[in-house]
């Protein structure tokens, strides 16, 4: 493909797209983001690039010509409630509407596009693997509507890669797992590409290899840092969601380890920082003038890894990422993979590697099959400020969760919390708790919006 490439960005959140496909060839045109610290973010690194706000209006704004039109539209949509009960009645919920809102505007993007002789817009989607296995068919809907096909696509269980060939448009979709692309984090991801009749998304997303890959090295989980003695108790995180920081510790990362690094005896969080370069982003990259840890979590969450954007965005944008890496459909069984829906072939690649004509294979996996090793040593930033780590109460707390929900936990990270929650009297806890609790409240009560201040209130009667 020719570089050069525009590109709209909606649902920006801190625009891991624009940080990964840097270098490549590519501008992007403007951003659609509307909420306020990824918002500050975006003015912060990208300030000549307009931020449009609300994407509702950006149909619209193309067709009139206020927008330019670019080459490709990126974003990552909420997909759960794009449902079949929705498919003909427009939906209620809206953030299923956002997701008819984003196929409204590549139809408007094309419409302007096909006027001017341009070719279709290429389409970068996305999303949680969850989407394709969502009872209402969300991901079924949401194919069918960009393959252009009048009637959703049923299918109880979508497979984790696959392809079609629509009427309007070509698609393919893969799920990807960022631990085997540089980052020790497991972050599974679908990625869905989409163009027109002469776009093959599949060539992209899937590799034509001759081996299986490789798989990844466990790494020492107990090391020295600048004099610090680090423990970690996994090789990578679990995902890293966007409640991070708020409500982590009721997630089941709270039990097995994964979200906690124990420096020097006592257990915390990961900080902004390294959950800056758990998700590949520069160091520093969301640290703003008075930005608080929660909104450096929450962006970071709801973010795309950008070293599997980056490897995706290196297939589309730079030619020579294809060359000797072509397949034809004739190299391998079409017919044990594909399935009729509806009038269409959709071609279930699935998570296994398909064999190809020659003893070559077409690698569907969550992994590319040049895996790329990490280390939580890299990430771990040393002078983490004494607010993330975890009190003697909390220690206590989190084990009496366990108990009261039956939870299995990690006996090492048990072992830890009860050293640490040990140092000090129940009485002594309880005293010290209140006050971290009112000190806590009072603080981020008067930094928080509304929705905030509510979330603080709850946690501070629980």
């Amino acid at each position: 493909m020719e570089k050069n490439i525009t590109i709209g960005s909606v649902c920006s959140g801190i625009e891991a797209a624009s940080v990964s496909w840097k270098g490549m060839g590519v501008s992007f045109e403007w951003f659609s983001e509307i909420s306020e610290f990824p918002s500050k973010v975006l003015a912060r690194h990208f300030p000549h690039i307009k931020n449009l706000g609300d994407m509702s209006s950006i149909p619209e704004k193309l067709v009139s010509g206020e927008i330019t039109s670019p080459d490709m539209v990126c974003g990552g949509t909420p997909c759960q409630a794009f449902s079949l009960a929705g498919w003909k009645r427009g939906l209620m919920d809206e953030r299923g509407n956002l997701t008819l809102k984003f196929c409204e505007i590549i139809e408007s993007n094309d419409q302007v596009r096909n006027a001017a002789g341009l070719p279709p817009t290429i389409v970068f989607w996305e999303n949680v693997e969850g989407v394709l296995k969502d009872k209402t068919n969300p991901f079924g809907c949401f194919l069918a509507s960009l393959a252009g096909f009048e009637d959703p696509l049923p299918l109880e269980r979508w497979p984790v890669s696959g392809f079609i060939y629509g009427p309007k448009r070509n698609v393919a979709w893969r799920v990807l797992d960022a631990k085997y692309f540089g980052l020790p984090q497991q972050r599974r991801r679908l990625y869905l590409l989409a163009g027109g009749k002469d776009f093959n998304p599949e060539q992209i997303l899937f590799e034509r290899v001759d081996s299986l890959p490789k798989t990844l090295v466990n790494n020492p989980l107990t090391f020295e840092k600048s004099n610090n003695k680090i423990e970690v108790f996994r090789s990578y995180t679990d995902c890293l969601y966007s409640a991070y920081g708020t409500k982590w510790n009721g997630n089941a990362a709270a039990y097995n380890g994964s979200l906690y690094v124990c420096q020097n005896e006592r257990l915390r969080r990961f900080t902004p920082l390294e959950c800056e370069r758990l998700m590949g982003f520069p160091d520093d990259y969301t640290k703003l003038p008075s930005s608080s840890p929660t909104s450096r979590y929450q962006s970071l969450g709801n973010s795309w890894a950008v070293p599997v954007t980056k490897w995706i965005g290196g297939r589309i944008f730079i030619s020579e990422a294809l060359k000797n890496n072509t397949w034809d459909q004739a190299d391998f069984n079409i017919q044990s993979r594909k399935v009729a829906i509806n009038g269409c072939d959709v071609y279930k690649i699935g998570a296994s590697m398909v064999n190809l004509v020659g003893g070559a294979m077409l690698n569907g996996s969550d992994m590319p099959h040049d895996v790329i090793q990490s280390n939580l040593s890299d990430v771990i930033d040393v002078n983490a400020d004494e607010r993330f780590y975890i009190s003697p109460a909390g220690c206590k707390g989190i084990l009496r969760r366990t108990e009261e929900r039956d939870m299995s936990i990690k006996s090492r990270l048990k072992e830890i919390l009860e050293s640490i929650s040990s140092e000090w009297s129940d009485e002594e806890i309880e005293k010290i708790s209140r006050v971290q609790t009112r000190g806590r409240f009072s603080q981020n009560l008067e930094k928080a919006s509304l929705p905030e201040q509510e979330e603080f209130k709850l946690e501070a009667i629980v």
